[in-house]
């Protein structure tokens, strides 16, 4: 028996949302049944049999009291989140009261946000940036502006179009992201530097988004070395992406610990779930496993974006898991032709632009196909 369908109501009956929420659509990319799924830049190998059994033993062990609340403080997680990136970006290791986690790093932007910006404050980016930032800035009052980051393919920021925009808007937030999502583009420091220096005189915050830290090039560090400098800092990262744990929801920052502190204000009581800390810490102490095709991914982003880029595609230069390109003809025409060939990338950021994420070799084989009859030269 087919299931009754949803009786429907006249609006004028209906509660009114607030402005800015009536009529928005929800976030989310698309999830269909696909061959090739390369449009959410997730890592497409998945833990082993083994640590699958081990994290679902962790789970367990974690469920045998979910009758009690979890710990709300997280503190044995953060330390080792803390350690690994010693480990990862060559810095001190950050101690627990450093250190933030968080459902994803879209609950630690939400929260940034909820701490530092509100009615009557601004938080900068600068585009092509993530979809979500404004989404972020709507949902707790905050006005969202932007820069334009440089010029295609680069799409690079440099220390004078960054200051210029602080100065202008006086933002109480600056959102700067390496690598860029979508563009793939490493932030210098020098930059970051820059923008640090330049929200001193009003206290403002800036955070560097590194979601897709690990899959920067040799020799391009992360802001995490910034952090002693510059009080005023925040690195955001993830294990959505090299850690292949999208599914789990575990985003996370360094900072001050006192800017620590004032986000743990607006958090939600027990925000972070026991079974997603055991997870998390389990992923954490097997990472040489989940982290083991990072490099493969990088290799495998360099041979796409070549190939792409001997197509004769206008190219953006990656440090991350994806690679974004210019279509020969409309984009929407190509996605939608690539789609009927089982391949999924994103129609996303600047107009006639694609990004496709790197998946395994197959599914690398399978778009650079599909492309041929898609978009033809």
């Amino acid at each position: 028996m087919s299931a009754s369908p949803i009786p429907t109501r006249e609006s004028s009956v209906l509660p009114v949302p607030r402005d800015g929420i009536a009529g928005a659509a929800p976030y989310g990319a698309p999830q269909l049944p696909v061959a090739h799924a390369l449009n959410v830049n997730e890592n497409p190998y998945g833990p082993s049999e083994e640590l699958a059994a081990a994290i679902g033993a962790a789970a367990a062990q974690a469920a045998a009291a979910l009758n009690r609340y979890p710990d709300r403080e997280a503190l044995d997680l953060r330390r080792e989140l803390g350690e690994y990136l010693a480990e990862e970006s060559g810095v001190p290791a950050p101690p627990a009261e450093a250190v933030w986690a968080a459902n994803g790093s879209n609950e630690v932007m939400h929260q940034l946000m909820l701490a530092y910006g509100g009615p009557g404050r601004t938080a900068l980016g600068f585009t092509p940036h993530y979809s979500m930032y404004p989404e972020y800035a709507r949902d707790t009052y905050t006005a969202w502006v932007t820069a334009e980051r440089g010029p295609a393919p680069d799409f690079a920021l440099t220390a004078e179009t960054v200051t210029a925009a602080i100065a202008e808007h006086r933002p109480s937030i600056v959102v700067l992201t390496s690598p860029n999502n979508p563009t793939g583009t490493a932030l210098d420091l020098d930059v970051a530097r820059a923008a640090a220096r330049a929200l001193e005189p009003t206290r403002g915050l800036l955070v560097v988004d590194e979601a897709y830290g690990e899959f920067r090039r040799d020799g391009v560090p992360s802001a995490l070395t910034l952090l002693a400098e510059h009080p005023n800092l925040v690195v955001a990262r993830t294990m959505s992406k090299a850690f292949a744990l999208a599914g789990a929801r575990l985003g996370y920052l360094v900072a001050d610990p006192a800017i620590v502190d004032t986000v743990r204000v607006v958090r939600l009581p027990y925000h972070l779930s026991a079974v997603t800390q055991a997870v998390a810490r389990t992923a954490l102490a097997h990472r040489e496993e989940l982290l083991g095709k990072v490099a493969l991914l990088r290799t495998e982003r360099d041979a796409l974006a070549a190939h792409l880029a001997g197509r004769g595609h206008e190219v953006a230069p990656s440090d991350a898991n994806f690679v974004l390109f210019r279509a020969f003809r409309g984009r929407d025409d190509v996605f939608q032709a690539l789609l009927d060939r089982d391949v999924l990338i994103r129609a996303v950021g600047p107009a006639g632009w694609l990004r496709v994420s790197v998946g395994t070799p197959e599914d690398n084989t399978a778009f650079r196909t599909a492309l041929e009859e898609a978009d033809p030269r």
